[in-house]
């Protein structure tokens, strides 16, 4: 008598329909930030196609199919841009980037704002939104991008000598004072997007740019015109979370 299997007809096809419909369900519903379709398109039809490659392999060897499905999941959440509340208080500055607060460091002097200022650090890993996003309502008055190295953000040296993007800004209702946003590469980001042109007026959760590939994002604030409200150590969400206001 023929000894029946206790395998499961289709079990391996039911588990590839399930990623596949996962993978497209991502892209039908995940808002994708418009800088990052060039990008998905040269990176995530060799991964589809490396997937389905996998599908005709013979047994357990179609499971290799998941590292590409993976890579490519992570590409897609890479480049998504998720809807954030702005905050309505006129004297709220907030996050420029999403992250970790690696550094507060006061500075004696800042040539841009003219007087002393305070610098807050934003590493972004690989798996936050690197968009960024205007801190306030201002007017762009200046933007510099400076060649570099490409060293690990999380490195105090990294805000020095990494490759960025400087946008110089004044605020246009009280006080009118003058602060500063970078844009500065990381170890893996080798492309900084900047769409701003001097004179281009910005709202506050404005997008205007990411980083590709994990980073950092600095905000420059001249010292006697600001509370902060965020310390080392806490986790950051552009557009959304207050990091400092205006004082009156």
């Amino acid at each position: 008598m023929e000894r029946v299997s206790d395998k499961k007809p289709g079990r391996d096809g039911r588990a590839i329909y399930f990623v596949v419909h996962v993978l497209l369900t991502m892209l039908d519903r995940l808002p994708i930030a418009r800088w990052g379709w060039k990008d998905l398109n040269l990176f995530g039809w060799p991964l589809i196609a490396f997937f389905l490659l996998c599908l005709f392999l013979p047994g357990p060897w179609r499971w290799l199919g998941v590292l590409p499905a993976v890579v490519f999941v992570w590409l897609v959440s890479f480049f998504r841009d998720p809807f954030r509340l702005i905050p309505a208080d006129p004297r709220a500055l907030v996050a420029p980037a999403d992250g970790k607060v690696v550094d507060i460091t006061p500075l004696d002097q800042y040539d841009f704002i003219g007087r002393p200022a305070v610098r807050i650090g934003i590493f972004l890993s690989i798996f936050n939104v690197h968009i960024n996003r205007a801190p306030c309502a201002g007017r762009v008055l200046e933007l510099h991008y400076h060649p570099g190295e490409f060293l690990n953000a999380m490195r105090p040296e990294s805000a020095v000598r990494n490759e960025f993007m400087w946008i110089g800004l004044e605020h246009t209702a009280e006080p009118t004072v003058r602060f500063a946003v970078r844009q500065i590469s990381g170890m893996l980001a080798r492309r900084i997007v900047c769409d701003l042109q001097p004179g281009q007026a910005v709202s506050r959760g404005e997008k205007f740019g990411m980083i590709k590939l994990g980073s950092r994002t600095e905000l420059i604030l001249p010292a006697d015109s600001v509370e902060l409200r965020v310390k080392v150590g806490d986790t950051l969400r552009a557009g959304a979370d207050i990091v400092a206001t205006w004082r009156t």
